[in-house]
């Protein structure tokens, strides 16, 4: 139904808002939206905002190209608020809205399916400046200097908006939006316009940041500062990375020199135009579930507990915003905050965009220019050949670009710029990304394949083991093994298999729907909240984030092992002998269900995964000018709320408030006529006189 301002209007849907408050037969609450937030860095600001109060306009629905000419020029009642077909959302039509003053906000309806043509609100050059390409290092590379690694960006995301811009999740929402708009806001002939009450939209999404990461945090700090109650105006962009080893790690210790790992690294965060709605199906979940699957079968490799090299396993968070995580790792090593050092990495192995690949080829990465060092060149090829005969019986096709093409981008580029380490990054693209939808809301399941047969239950979903899942097996089991040979393992890497059903309970888990049966057995009692339907995977400023955490207890499920110990003796392993917790970290886990009861199996699980964090060095250095790491900040906000009214004709709200005016007056004017004469018309009794005595 569509609520009203005023009582003489009357409701096209009778009897659906129901409730004794005004405010909510005068509005209706949109609750299935996602805004487009402001985010902050040394230079510049980004994103959308509001007025203090919110912004309202009278809606227009753009389902064409044609429709705009209303709102930005023939429509005689702006400001106007935009609903925008999703195949519209591109940055010409936004740009043209960007640039009226006749426009108040956007909201923007889904496309399903997603563009045919592709969409994607990044850059060109993602993670530009902050790689290892600069005019000192490999200039001839810098800035995507023959390599546009995505092509089809767009950059809307890292535009900034005077108005807000709202994405509507709910169909039903939208539709809703659109039947207001059809009976309220279209002329009743052509040429004419369109009656009053019209049918108008408020978005309220207003920022407390403004300029830049330096202005904001300046802002704070002198609020911390010199206030009891300081009003902090934006927070840095931060969680943890998740790291295991295949043999255990003193985490309060350091390595020798001497002692030589691999390192296996890759991301686990993603990005849209809007806050928090981040699948990131193929910039990231199908790249660390591959890689979480071959740490399961690894781990279970025979004889991979007595490798004469270690191998650590790295996801890093925040890489979409100038590698925050990985760069935060390597100042780490560098300060010997963390137990690993830089001259430990003996190789390096990244994945990073693998779930689309042709003809089952994946393109293996270098960095031309530490390979023109001999030793490094030497150390490249190695690594090269092992994976190339790893992938005999695996399902996969390894092709090199060649060494005139330079690295993508890739957390691998942090470590390089503080020492050269030979290392590989494996992809399913040569050049440009195969991902159409990079950092967009259409980088989902559906984008990579993940498709089930009609009429099967969620449980059945859980466990149907699809194409995507298949492949991605394919290359956990190439990762597994070429980890193993690079390890020093010199036989029975044929039996090395990573398994598909864990792969398709990932990608279920990972992609549609966290709160399943699997995941809620590897969860500690507490942790219930993080679980849901479509997780995202936005680094956020709230740490840690849902998917770290169900990245640390999955890997630990994956890698670890179940041990007898009571709850008490899980909780609290350093009160244990012979628990060694400066090794390893205990969870004391929910476990599965038993039979058909609601009671579930409890237990402790023992792993080394543990957590390091992912704020960039900048803001433990307070350099927020930095150009060297990442400076992302995202603003804070009170209220962020979209609603749906009626607006009455600037006459009609004349006119009440006149008649208010002269209410109020005729009101004052009978109180003092009344209070003058209250003796007369009450008889009230004389004042006494004096008193005798």
């Amino acid at each position: 139904c569509f609520p009203v301002p005023d009582p003489i209007f009357s409701l096209p849907f009778p009897g659906c808002c129901q409730g004794n408050s005004v405010h909510r037969k005068i509005y209706i609450a949109l609750n299935h939206t996602a805004p487009c937030v402001r985010l902050l860095n040394a230079t510049h600001q980004i994103g959308c905002q509001s007025s203090l109060s919110g912004d309202t306009g009278v809606i227009h629905v753009v389902e064409q190209e044609q429709d705009l000419e209303w709102a930005l020029a023939k429509g005689p009642h702006p400001p106007y608020l935009v609903l925008l077909d999703g195949h519209l959302f591109s940055r010409d039509i936004l740009m043209q809205l960007k640039g009226s003053s006749r426009i108040s906000g956007l909201a923007v309806a889904a496309a399903s399916p997603a563009p045919s043509q592709g969409f994607s609100p990044g850059l060109k050059c993602p993670n530009d400046g902050f790689g290892v390409y600069s005019d000192t290092y490999g200039p001839q590379f810098a800035h995507c200097n023959g390599s546009q690694w995505n092509p089809g960006g767009s950059g809307l995301s890292y535009e900034d908006f005077p108005f807000p811009i709202f994405l509507l999740q709910d169909a039903n929402e939208t539709q809703l939006i659109k039947e207001c708009f059809q009976a309220h806001n279209l002329p009743p002939s052509p040429g004419s316009a369109p009656q009053f009450p019209l049918c108008a939209m408020q978005l309220q999404a207003h920022m407390h940041a403004a300029a830049s990461t330096v202005t904001c945090m300046r802002r704070s700090s002198l609020q911390s500062a010199f206030s009891i109650n300081p009003e902090i105006v934006c927070d840095p962009l931060l969680d943890y990375n998740v790291w295991s080893s295949l043999q255990p790690i003193n985490a309060s210790g350091r390595l020798q020199p001497e002692q030589q790992l691999v390192l296996a690294a890759t991301r686990v965060d993603s990005h849209s135009f809007f806050w928090n709605v981040a699948p990131g199906a193929e910039a990231a979940v199908g790249s660390f579930v591959a890689l979480l699957a071959a740490a399961q079968a690894l781990q279970a490799a025979p004889g991979s507990q007595s490798l004469p090299r270690n191998v650590l396993f790295v996801f890093f968070q925040g890489e979409t915003f100038d590698y925050i995580g990985s760069s935060r790792l390597v100042f780490d090593m560098e300060q010997e905050k963390f137990p690993v050092r830089l001259e430990n990495i003996g190789a390096f192995l990244e994945l990073g965009q693998v779930s689309l690949r042709n003809s089952s080829v994946l393109w293996m990465h270098t960095d031309p220019v530490s390979r023109r060092n001999e030793s490094v060149e030497s150390q490249v090829q190695e690594i090269l050949d092992v994976l190339r005969s790893s992938s005999s019986g695996s399902g996969v096709s390894l092709e090199d670009p060649g060494v005139s093409q330079p690295l993508p981008p890739s957390s691998f580029q942090r470590f390089l710029r503080s020492r050269s380490i030979p290392g590989v990054v494996l992809s399913d693209h040569r050049a440009a990304f195969r991902n159409r939808y990079f950092q967009s809301i259409y980088d989902t399941a559906e984008s990579i394949g993940m498709r089930y047969p009609e009429g099967l239950s969620p449980e059945q979903q859980l466990h149907f083991v699809t194409g995507t899942a298949q492949a991605l097996a394919e290359v956990a089991t190439l990762v597994a093994r070429a980890l193993f040979a690079l390890a020093g393992g010199t036989s029975g890497t044929e039996s090395i298999r990573a398994d598909p059903g864990t792969v398709t309970r990932l990608l279920y888990g990972f992609l549609l729907n966290s709160n399943n049966s699997w995941f809620q057995s590897l969860i500690k009692p507490d942790q219930k909240g993080i679980l849901g339907p479509f997780p995202q995977h936005y680094v956020a400023v709230s740490s840690p984030t849902n998917t770290t955490q169900l990245l640390q207890a999955v890997l630990g499920n994956l890698t670890g092992a179940s041990v007898n110990l009571s709850r008490e003796q899980c909780q609290s392993p350093g009160k244990t002998p012979g628990t060694q917790p400066e090794l390893f970290e205990y969870w004391w886990v929910q476990g599965p269900l038993q039979g058909n009861s609601s009671s579930r199996l409890p237990g402790c699980v023992r792993s080394g995964v543990r957590l390091s964090p992912a704020l960039s060095p900048a803001f433990e250095l307070r350099r927020w000018d930095s150009r060297e790491f990442s400076t992302w900040t995202e603003s804070r906000w009170k209220d962020i709320r979209a609603r749906l009214f009626l607006v009455a004709s600037p006459e009609l709200e004349l006119l009440t408030l006149a008649l208010g005016v002269l209410v109020l007056l005729l009101s004052l004017l009978c109180t003092f006529l009344i209070n003058s004469r209250a003796a007369l018309l009450f008889g009230l009794p004389a004042p006494p006189g004096p008193a005798g005595y």
